[in-house]
């Protein structure tokens, strides 16, 4: 008899993506500056996570020399404008429009790849590339002809995609200096310090906001940042990534239906079709690019 496939994993996958999809709700619910919802987003998950990391680090003698710490560093601070640009982007435009151009990070990342390190792509990827801009600037087209501000969400998070890619890029390396979640910890760690000083540096409130605002901040730290990304985690220690990656593409369109009765956001068509481009854009750059181990992380999405 076959043996039977462990369902664990697939219902980690399922619920990771559900997890992540609700960042964009959280967001706006939050209705705060983009830097204060990241830094409170992040920085309770810091503290939540902190017993594991502790515990780890004590059971696996994890050592923490400066130069295995550059490397959290410079994610941390990629995470963090990443998030900063990403939760700015949702006063202006949708969430479904928000949570699609900030998953364009495998784009950027295999870009970046071939652009600094001469990596070499294959021809699937750059039609791939070609349909994820085509079908992006049949969104962002429609948005700034409707309200030049939607464009304006649009391209940040398109920003944050490319933040997203910087951290991806530099995981790759750092990852293998340490075990995942004593890195991911790590990376949180320094993207909350830095939302903290950009938001200083900005003169943004860190109190005064509504009760629905800090309901909104521990939302999408248990659930999107905690939860979203320790299911995947462990999704992705238990299932080919070749599984998990193309599926967590389908995370722009779980946020879409949401937004529908969450949030009152209705895509209009053009809108569906271009996102729909994009999103076959993006399978194809992951596909050009499978056994990519940065290719395959960059699939978690924000």
């Amino acid at each position: 008899m076959p043996s039977k496939k462990p369902i664990l994993p697939y219902l980690a996958l399922i619920m990771g993506i559900i997890c992540l999809s609700f960042s964009a709700m959280f967001g706006k619910w939050a209705n705060a500056p983009g830097p204060v919802i990241g830094f409170y987003r992040i920085g309770l998950a810091t503290i939540i996570l902190l017993p594991v990391f502790l515990y780890r680090k004590w059971k696996m003698q994890v050592k923490l020399p400066i130069t295995i710490l550059l490397f959290p560093i410079l994610g941390g601070i990629f995470t963090a404008f990443d998030h900063g640009t990403w939760n700015s982007s949702l006063r202006y435009t949708s969430a479904a429009n928000a949570t699609l151009l900030g998953n364009t990070a495998p784009l950027w990342v295999a870009l970046i790849s071939w652009f600094v390190f001469r990596q070499k792509l294959r021809g699937l990827f750059w039609l791939g590339l070609a349909l994820a801009l085509g079908g992006a600037v049949i969104v962002l087209g429609s948005d700034f002809i409707r309200h030049p501000s939607i464009g304006l969400g649009d391209l940040l998070a398109m920003a944050a995609g490319v933040f997203y890619a910087g951290y991806f890029i530099v995981t790759e390396r750092g990852r293998r200096k340490l075990d995942t979640l004593s890195y991911v910890w790590l990376v949180d760690l320094f993207a909350a310090v830095t939302l903290l000083l950009i938001t200083l540096g900005m003169r943004l409130p860190l109190s005064g906001y509504p009760t629905q605002s800090y309901l909104a901040f521990l939302g999408a730290a248990l659930v999107s940042q905690v939860g979203g990304y320790l299911s995947i985690g462990y999704a992705l220690g238990h299932l080919p990534a070749s599984i998990v990656s193309p599926t967590l593409i389908g995370q722009p369109v779980v946020t879409a239906l949401l937004a529908i009765p969450l949030l009152g956001e209705l895509l209009r068509m053009e809108q569906w079709i271009g996102g729909l481009v994009v999103l076959v854009g993006i399978y194809l750059v992951h596909r050009s690019r499978e056994g990519s181990e940065v290719a395959e992380l960059a699939a978690t999405g924000n």
